[in-house]
């Protein structure tokens, strides 16, 4: 299948690695300019270099922290009128109530709440001048099923996923698309800091510890990278202009509600 995103601008947040990565890929794959961003140059320039070697796709790296005013500016200024938004960023730890600070609490809203909408606000009005628009944003499947240890990443994402919907009501009308990727247990470096965290907890081997998150996801396997990627370049694409505020989750079945 063509998804026409051959020729498009597509800046991608936070894609050095992860999730970022696996997405700013597929959608490269497709033919599209990739403004992909990180905070460390050497890595993000040596990405950038491997990803245009093994998709042909022109890909631009930005280096900037985009919880910043500074940095977010940078990346506009690279690519200005980009037709794809994908909102990504690193999530904070897990942990408990009385470690989260002010200072703790402002850091999180600012890289997983604020910045995203920043940014969305910026992109949107040319979006909608240019009448084609896809903006994508990685949160996490917690927002549907939070639980304590990671209320902290989860309330920032719950908030960004209201601000969405509301907007996609307003744009859509421009054929601007606005959605969210539910990921959980996607192999990611993210994962690994998760398994990391049961070994020391539980005292297990690294076998152990997959095993254990393994044995509570419904495929019975993790989600692979390119998997999730492939996801967002459909939401990306022309075919996907009818969807729109939507929350897919990608977890292999294991969501047991029906909403």
């Amino acid at each position: 299948m063509d998804l026409g995103l051959q020729g498009r601008r597509a800046i991608v947040c936070a894609s050095s690695q992860g999730l970022g990565l696996a997405c700013a890929e597929s959608l490269a794959r497709e033919g599209a300019t990739v403004y992909i961003n990180g905070r460390t140059r050497a890595k993000l320039e040596s990405v950038a270099s491997a990803l245009a070697k093994r998709t042909g796709a022109k890909v631009v790296p930005v280096c900037a922290d985009i919880d910043t005013e500074e940095g977010r500016g940078m990346l506009l200024a690279a690519c200005p009128e980009p037709d794809i938004l994908i909102n990504n960023n690193a999530g904070p730890p897990p942990g408990k109530l009385e470690e989260w600070t002010p200072k703790v609490w402002e850091k999180a809203l600012a890289a997983n709440l604020l910045s995203p909408i920043f940014l969305m606000q910026a992109l949107v009005p040319g979006m909608r001048a240019r009448e084609f628009g896809r903006i994508v944003s990685i949160t996490s499947a917690m927002v549907k099923t939070p639980r304590p240890h990671m209320a902290l990443s989860t309330t920032a994402r719950t908030g960004l996923t209201a601000f969405a919907k509301a907007l996609s009501l307003e744009v859509a009308c421009d054929n601007v698309t606005i959605n969210q990727l539910l990921p959980e247990r996607i192999d990611s470096p993210r994962q690994i800091e998760m398994t990391e965290r049961l070994m020391k907890a539980e005292r297990l081997s690294w076998g152990e510890a997959r095993a254990r998150i393994t044995a509570g996801i419904a495929a019975r396997r993790f989600g692979a990278l390119k998997e999730f990627g492939d996801a967002c370049a459909y939401l990306c694409s022309v075919q996907a202009g009818f969807i729109s505020g939507q929350n897919l989750q990608l977890d292999g079945g294991s969501y047991p509600g029906l909403l």
